[in-house]
């Protein structure tokens, strides 16, 4: 049989590869929910804490933001950590500390203790997600990386999917012992990272070496073909941390993943606000339920868009393509008032910018390895994600001076476009490295 990519695969290989999406995704996806949960429910606790902690909306967009100062600084080292130490070790430790700190986080009395705790966050979330996208490239050959990446990043619909029903149900009920239903939002939706701490350590393997429900022949072949894949790539690349750290295509994709989150946590943050502006009538549950539809049609569009990436081994233009859809409907976004027109507009962004983050996050792999690729993918995604600290701020300020989103909507949208640009100005990648040949 053949996989979608044209390439020949063996039936026993074929099997090889559905047993480990079946063995690790189901756990990693179950791990990223639980990641963002506790990185954006901020976005519904505003709904009530802003009032309580007399925030304006400035200050909200500082500290949904400020998470992003204490993920930047330790992103790399956490990333160089887990590749020394193992998977099991490293994940375990970020899921118990960033746990006990999203949920603490529900006691803050002030504006600037909520800064410190969202910085804290940050600082112990650090290396998580470029941790888990390292560790897939230590199991899945490059040709099943973009697919397997959606399996993963499917959780970020999913979050909202799952997560805005529940956090607006608890938002409208949990007013337990005299305390704010926010406070019970973040400490209810900190707890499960901590018991999922110490389950990670027990079932997560850190290399093919190590997995037990794979049979010696499985091992073998996949050690080989990840080795073929590593010594193709060595031969064209440097190896060191270093390297990816200075390489210049993991320097524009730098750029590119800023203007995407720029984007992304604008809508994360800022979407049960919009959704809430839109009428005095809507209860939070409602709110929550209508926040759960774009993430509905993103799940979608994710595994479409990551599916055809694979299948033509092709990344810079489903990348581009997906964020213009996304940086369209920002700007559209941004001069209407229509509830239905509303839903439609943050359905069109919740797919543009989802679809766009499996194809991205394959890009790195074509050209780094070992520590090269543990340091490149980190340094992506934690000087990007510094793009979720200017988005928030910049939005909120601006939100502050007008009285409206409408301005911070616009220069979301504008970032998205300006990512857009820049993924097509990438240069062609030649031969991609689950290839037969090299690249010229």
């Amino acid at each position: 049989m053949a996989n979608e990519a044209g390439i020949a695969i063996l039936p026993d290989e074929a099997r090889t590869i559905q047993k480990l999406q079946i063995r690790l995704i189901p756990f990693l996806f179950l791990l990223y929910v639980v990641a963002f949960v506790d990185r954006i429910n901020i976005g519904f606790a505003a709904l009530t804490m802003n009032k309580e902690l007399g925030m304006t909306s400035q200050q909200y967009g500082m500290a949904a933001g400020i998470f992003f100062i204490g993920y930047f600084l330790f992103e790399v080292p956490s990333n160089l950590m887990l590749h020394k130490v193992g998977a099991r070790v490293w994940i375990a430790r970020i899921l118990l500390s960033w746990g006990l700190v999203a949920t603490l986080t529900g006691l803050v009395q002030s504006v600037h203790q909520l800064y410190v705790a969202r910085i804290l966050l940050g600082v112990t979330e650090a290396g998580y997600f470029p941790g888990i996208v390292l560790y897939l490239t230590y199991w899945f050959p490059q040709r099943e990386q973009a697919r397997t990446l959606a399996l993963f990043l499917t959780g970020y619909p999913v979050t909202s999917i799952v997560g805005a029903p529940v956090s607006g149900f608890i938002l409208e009920h949990a007013h337990w012992l005299g305390v704010g239903s926010w406070r019970w939002l973040l400490i209810l939706e900190g707890i499960p990272a901590i018991v999922l701490g110490f389950l990670t350590y027990f079932v997560l393997p850190c290399r093919p070496s190590e997995a037990k429900f794979l049979t010696r022949a499985e091992k073998n072949w996949l050690q080989a073909e990840l080795e073929r894949e590593e010594q193709l790539k060595l031969k064209q690349r440097r190896h060191s941390a270093i390297e990816g750290l200075t390489n210049p295509k993991v320097w524009r994709l730098v750029l590119i993943y800023f203007g995407m989150m720029i984007g992304g946590y604008t809508m994360a943050f800022w979407m049960p606000q919009i959704v809430k502006s839109l009428s005095s009538e809507y209860s939070n549950s409602f709110v929550g339920y209508v926040v759960m539809i774009p993430y509905v049609a993103a799940l979608l569009g994710m595994i479409l868009v990551s599916r055809s990436s694979d299948r033509r081994l092709e990344r810079r233009y489903h990348v581009a393509m997906s964020l213009l859809l996304g940086g369209i409907a920002f700007l559209l976004l941004s001069g209407i008032h229509s509830p239905s027109v509303t839903v439609v507009l943050l359905s069109c962004l919740a797919i543009g910018y989802c679809s766009s983050l499996s194809p991205f996050w394959a890009l790195p792999s074509e050209s780094l390895t070992g520590f090269s690729a543990a340091s490149g993918i980190a340094l992506i995604n934690s000087v990007g994600n510094l793009g979720g600290f200017a988005g928030s701020t910049v939005v909120g300020f601006i939100g502050q001076k007008t009285g409206s989103l409408s301005g911070g909507l616009a220069f979301a949208g504008t970032s998205m476009l300006v990512s857009t640009v820049l993924v097509l100005l990438l240069p062609s990648g030649g031969q991609p490295v689950a290839e037969t040949q090299t690249s010229p």
